[in-house]
This record gives C-alpha cells, sequence and structure tokens, in this order.
C-alpha cells in the first residue's frame, strides 16, 4: 500500500473510532456491494434496455444523490 494511502486509512479509522482493520473491512464490503449492485443493474438492463433519463433522475432524487450527466 502507498504510504499516502496508508495514512489516509489510519486517519479515516482514527476519525471514526475504529481500528485500520476494522476500517478496511468496512470499505472492502462496501466495495463488494456496489460492484454486486452494479452487476444486478447491468444484468437488469441486458433483460430490459438501458434505463431511460427519467429513471436515473428518480432514482437519483430518491437517493438523495446528484446524477451525473452522462451517466446514461
Amino acid at each position: 500500500m502507498p504510504p499516502e494511502i496508508g495514512a489516509a486509512v489510519r486517519d479515516a479509522a482514527t476519525q471514526q473510532g475504529t481500528s485500520v482493520s476494522s476500517w478496511l473491512t468496512a470499505a472492502a464490503s462496501q466495495r463488494l456491494r456496489n460492484e454486486l449492485l452494479g452487476a444486478a443493474l447491468d444484468a437488469w438492463e441486458a433483460e430490459n434496455g438501458p434505463f431511460s433519463s427519467e429513471e436515473l433522475d428518480a432514482a437519483a432524487a430518491a437517493l438523495g444523490a446528484r446524477r451525473r450527466r452522462g451517466a446514461a
């Protein structure tokens, strides 16, 4: 691991009051969930076609997120 990444991870873990190991476990879990969600969305689109801009806007609004343009 590059030293600057290690330092950032240690700082983040300290700010959250957790160990580096626990912080890395949570980060890995989040990454795996995101990859599984991406695969599920890809499979849905393969069967049903791409999501429309309206669908993507509604999903972003429901999640309280800002949609990146060009993502459709």
